[in-house]
């Protein structure tokens, strides 16, 4: 049993002061009940609590810590570059490398710019994809995020061809009149988009892995055919790659399934820790960004020193070799790990995993897409997030979230967590 008398008073304090307590809502427990708890330092794959506790974690910063927490290059970068300053508002030799670095990784990335969030870059790509296209309507999928923007935080409506409602108050419908949302992994849905709205539709935006719903993964063809049809229509594919660029592989999903997308949007990973995004694509659709040409985009921090040198530091270890077989090795005995444990205990579960991210949901049929994944049963997962937190377990507290393995974590890490898994199974 985890302690949190530190925790529970930091929380009280913050809650005078945060709106919710916290700066970003999914930390705020409320999918799983009860209140979170604090960290103050994390090292491998392991963080600690205010309260001394320690745990094996699998959020994993949401992302970014492929190589583990406090990685002693990333550290080091960042430490001797704030030691020249920490922002300029000038281009930096940084900014070169890293944009290299990216170009070179995932091959449909000719040019890229640097952003200073996901939510930044997928907005940007979006408006670069109306305006390099000259057209105004996206297609986007139920249970695929892509940051707050106001036209992106949409869901679907009545019909699969209808457009899609605000998702939050203080979102005109104005603004999302023209997003159009479909359930992922349906071919006809999409086929019959286009058809009804010929010549209108700028691109298609898509996390090729979903990975804000918990996890699933494209059936097979279904990303070859959304470049095959973006392609014949003269929209574009955009490539949501904040989760799985650099994790999946290091070109990517786009590597990993050998599709080429018109834009890309990273994130996470390309920081090392540190508030970044880029997205990049085709030299043509790129050179439409100001000053080039008549598309703005702009960010005061962009290419900030600091992020840019933990990136480099996370980019160039991954170059390495050695890191993505080893998470498919560990990625796969968690499955196995979780399956049986569920298996054994007589409690129905869908394992789902894409190398590094992978995701638990309670319910005996395969998850394909949102609604599919509501069909879990999330009490269930709220007994269980606790109880594997008890277990000194920290998975993401949520059921429609993916969790995240870390270079940091071992064999004996996983087994850990699957013993653990095994215990609680058995108290649900």
């Amino acid at each position: 049993m985890i302690s949190r008398a530190k925790s529970e008073a930091l929380f009280a304090e913050a809650l005078n002061h945060i709106p919710g307590g916290v700066n970003s809502p999914v930390r705020a427990f409320r999918a799983v009940g009860g209140q979170p708890f604090f960290v103050n330092k994390a090292k491998g794959c392991r963080v600690t609590t205010v309260d001394g506790d320690e745990l094996i974690d699998y959020v994993g910063t949401w992302g970014p810590a492929i190589l583990g927490h406090a990685h002693p290059k990333i550290i080091k970068a960042v430490q001797d570059t704030a030691a020249h300053g920490t922002s300029f508002g000038i281009p930096n030799p940084l900014e070169v490398t890293m944009a290299k670095l990216i170009c070179a990784s995932a091959p449909s990335v000719h040019k890229v710019r640097m952003t200073n969030s996901g939510t930044e870059a997928c907005m940007s790509a979006i408006r670069l994809a109306r305006g390099f296209t000259k057209r105004e309507k996206i297609i986007k999928f139920d249970g695929c995020y892509h940051g707050h923007t106001d036209s992106l935080l949409v869901r679907a409506g009545s019909g699969a061809l209808t457009f899609g409602n605000p998702d939050s108050a203080g979102v005109p419908a104005a603004f999302t009149q023209h997003t159009i949302v479909l359930p992922y992994n349906d071919v006809d849905a999409v086929k019959a988009a286009f058809a009804a709205n010929p010549g209108q539709i700028a691109g298609i935006i898509v996390e090729p892995v979903p990975g804000n719903a918990g996890l699933y993964l494209p059936k097979p063809g279904y990303l070859e055919f959304l470049s095959q049809i973006t392609t014949q229509d003269g929209a574009l594919l955009i490539f949501d790659e904040v989760m799985t660029g650099f994790r999946l592989a290091l070109g990517g999903a786009q590597q990993r399934f050998g599709i080429t997308p018109d834009l890309s949007c990273f994130g996470k990973i390309i920081g090392g820790g540190l508030p970044v995004g880029a997205f990049g694509g085709r030299a043509e659709i790129m050179d439409c960004l100001a000053p080039l040409g008549p598309v703005y985009q702009a960010g005061t921090l962009s290419g900030n020193p600091l992020a840019m040198a933990a990136g480099i530091a996370n980019l160039e270890e991954l170059q390495m070799g050695g890191a993505y077989g080893q998470l498919e090795e560990l990625g796969q005995q968690l499955a196995e790990g979780m399956s049986s444990a569920a298996k054994a205990a007589n409690i129905p579960l869908t394992v789902n995993h894409c190398g590094s991210m992978f995701c638990g949901y309670f319910t005996s049929e395969p998850v394909w897409n949102l609604a599919d994944a509501m069909k879990a049963d999330r009490e269930r997962f709220k007994k269980f997030f606790h109880g594997m937190l008890n277990e000194g377990v920290y998975l993401a507290p949520s059921q429609f979230e993916s969790g995240f393995i870390s270079v940091a974590h071992t064999p004996a890490d996983i087994e850990a967590t699957a013993s653990a898994a095994a215990k609680v199974m058995k108290s649900l």
